[in-house]
């Protein structure tokens, strides 16, 4: 869907369109259109996930996982609890200190793993750092060393353009923070040797669950190192030194949500009726190019990302820069109170620990329609806020 960017209005007269969804989370994120609890009447509720009907759902989950993303079929696809932060914490904890490791981070999950990495688990590890809105040079990493890094900077809008860097013929695992990648963009599978991610994104599935994959890589690091350190029972893929393949077939270690399973199941049925990966991306696409184009459109807005390589499809993230501006955050947090206040964008402010700025969700699940109506709010809100900063007291 084109959008055509209207000039800046710089006026108090408020825009004559809403969207008809205003949310804009980067997580928990916008539900599929048309999504209505009614459809989720065929969960099991009261039943064992242990029981035939349990487990026939927690598997279609999983292949459907497979299916959406391409995933090859040596990979082990595995629900986990605890979201993308228990996915990666079972990575790290299963499969780090087998050799050195090299911790990348571009924003501030990427640095939590690497607090972990370095001040818990006290593994040797070389850190490389790039500032939000730029990105680690990807070539320049030691890949005879286990790579710990974020595929999307959720919180700074920064990706991967591509895995074009990843040797194949290298000898350490990649381990590989996807989860606001995972659905919009185009992971190569080859590249990468474990990858986790969670319902709660780009499918606007609900919270608390959370996906690893495993390459066979993954699988016969699993099979031939056991960690220094004692591993909760959450984070035990094995047991006598063999893999519990019961994890990927759906015989989850802790009871998951059959509830929360069933609308992940009711996401994946969407999916199939937009195109798949490459429908998804296409909307994703779409949402995040209005939203570059009203920057382009605009001086007092900028996109967070320095490099249009590396600009996220999904979590967009926005820094202004006009000059009267003195207190970034305050403006800021005064732009998402005023568009909140209007019902005409929700949860766009920026990430705690990020920039100032404005943090606005484009996965599939939202309508590029909802992000044309909102943008004329943004401009509105923006002139707004400048006047109440620059008129005389």
């Amino acid at each position: 869907m084109a959008i055509t960017q209207p000039a800046s209005r710089g006026d108090a007269r408020k825009p004559d369109t809403r969207p008809a969804n205003p949310r804009f989370s980067s997580g928990p994120c916008a539900k599929p259109p048309a999504f209505e609890l009614s459809k989720l009447a065929d969960a099991p509720l009261g039943r064992s996930h242990r029981a035939g009907v349990g487990k026939a759902k927690l598997k279609a989950a999983i292949e459907g996982t497979r299916e959406i993303l391409n995933i090859p079929a040596d990979y082990r696809i595995g629900i986990v609890p605890a979201s993308d932060t228990g996915a990666m914490e079972m990575a790290m904890w299963s499969l780090l200190g087998a050799r050195p490791a090299t911790m990348v981070a571009w924003e501030s999950f990427g640095a939590g793993w690497v607090t972990d990495v370095v001040k818990q688990l006290k593994i040797e590890a070389e850190v490389k750092t790039a500032e939000y809105g730029d990105i680690v040079d990807m070539a320049a990493v030691d890949y005879d060393t286990d790579v710990v890094f974020t595929w999307n900077g959720t919180t700074s809008g920064v990706r991967m353009p591509n895995g074009d860097a990843i040797p194949a013929n290298r000898a350490g695992l990649t381990i590989c923070d996807a989860t606001s990648a995972a659905f919009a963009q185009d992971l190569p599978w080859d590249k990468l040797d474990v990858t986790t991610f969670s319902w709660q994104k780009v499918l606007g599935g609900e919270a608390a669950h959370g996906m690893i994959v495993l390459s066979p890589r993954a699988v016969e690091r699993l099979e031939s190192y056991s960690p220094a350190w004692p591993l909760p029972k959450i984070f035990r893929m094995t047991k006598g030194g063999k893999l519990i393949e019961g994890i990927f077939v759906g015989e989850t270690i802790n009871t998951p949500s059959m509830l929360a399973v069933e609308d992940y199941l009711l996401a994946l049925d969407w999916a199939r009726t937009v195109g798949g990966l490459s429908g998804l991306m296409a909307r994703a696409n779409a949402n995040a190019q209005a939203i570059f184009d009203f920057c382009d459109a605009n001086d007092w807005i900028a996109n967070l990302a320095n490099d249009p390589a590396t600009r996220s499809n999904t979590s967009v993230c926005l820094k202004f820069t006009d000059a009267r501006i003195t207190d970034g955050a305050a403006f800021a947090k005064a732009i998402a109170k005023r568009l909140e206040a209007e019902g005409v964008a929700l949860d766009v402010g920026a990430y705690r620990d990020a920039p100032a700025g404005l943090r606005i969700w484009c996965g599939g699940t939202v309508e590029t329609a909802d992000i044309a109506a909102m943008l004329p709010w943004l401009d509105w809100a923006f002139h707004a806020e400048i006047a109440a900063l620059t008129q005389p007291a």
